[in-house]
């Protein structure tokens, strides 16, 4: 019986992956399709041929490599900042002693259930006036904290024994050496959680780079993916050549930290 339970719940997850997987190697094989076939009926899975002109034209079509470092150049320090925030407030959340410190966080934590919609007028006339509208700060600064991140970091340094911070003061380490030489290197699996999850956020993002960006030489890829979609008509062949080409730096990030994700997923979770 448990041995049909075990491989009940195998196939379930094989199916559930296979639903997953589906839509992305669509758009994956169907980026290599000429423009007849891929609107051919009944459609084709597997291409006739693989050809690379989807590619070609997209990238001739706009100016991709500028679009591409403004993603990648607001995407890494937009990450960098995201996680030094974040462990710091983890850091702060876990094992300093201060009045309110569970309501702070619970408070802190209850944002999640705020849509950015609601607050996004807000925080665009804080840019406004911090002069930081049409400027790559203004998508870099403002979602640097995030609540997921905190509460990842919060729960993962909880499992850190306070002695061996202690040990430490005693041996004359200040808060920062303290939080350098100790916690960073410690928090390593979690860092690579938010690592995905952050580049993930930001490569991928497409209101807020929308609402804040009116300068087409700050455009990220998503803004410029978005000028394939025409009033009255769509180029599906360029738009699927770059949802693919997209997709690569984030699988690349992930395959960078698999082997810390797991672990930070399970530790960050273990501790209240």
């Amino acid at each position: 019986m448990k041995r049909f339970t075990k491989i009940t719940i195998y196939l379930v997850l094989i199916a559930l992956s296979i639903c997953f997987l589906i839509p992305v190697i669509w758009v994956l094989l169907s980026s290599f399709k000429s423009g007849a076939e891929l609107f051919s009926w009944p459609p084709t899975i597997w291409p006739e041929k693989f050809i690379l002109d989807n590619f070609q034209i997209a990238f001739k079509k706009g100016n991709f490599g500028l679009y591409f470092w403004n993603s990648t150049y607001s995407t890494i320090l937009a990450t960098l900042l995201t996680l030094l925030i974040n462990t710091m407030a983890g850091y702060a959340l876990a094992k300093f002693e201060f009045k309110g410190r569970n309501l702070f966080f619970i408070g802190f934590i209850s944002t999640l259930m705020i849509p950015l919609e609601v607050i996004m007028i807000p925080i665009f006339q804080v840019l406004k006036t911090l002069r930081m509208y049409n400027r790559m700060l203004g998508i870099i600064i403002p979602p640097a904290a995030t609540p997921t991140g905190v509460f990842l970091m919060r729960q993962y340094l909880l499992s850190v024994p306070d002695s061996l911070l202690e040990a430490a003061r005693i041996d004359g380490a200040g808060e920062w050496k303290l939080f350098s030489k100790i916690i960073m290197p410690i928090a390593k699996p979690v860092l690579a959680v938010l690592t995905i999850f952050s580049f993930m956020w930001r490569w991928n993002d497409f209101l807020w780079p929308l609402l804040v960006i009116n300068d087409p030489n700050l455009y990220t890829v998503q803004l410029a993916i978005a000028n394939f979609t025409g009033q009255f008509s769509v180029d599906w062949n360029s738009l699927l050549a770059m949802a693919v080409v997209t997709m690569i730096p984030v699988l690349i990030v992930f395959l960078i930290f698999q082997k810390q994700f797991v672990r930070g997923m399970v530790i960050s979770g273990m501790k209240e």
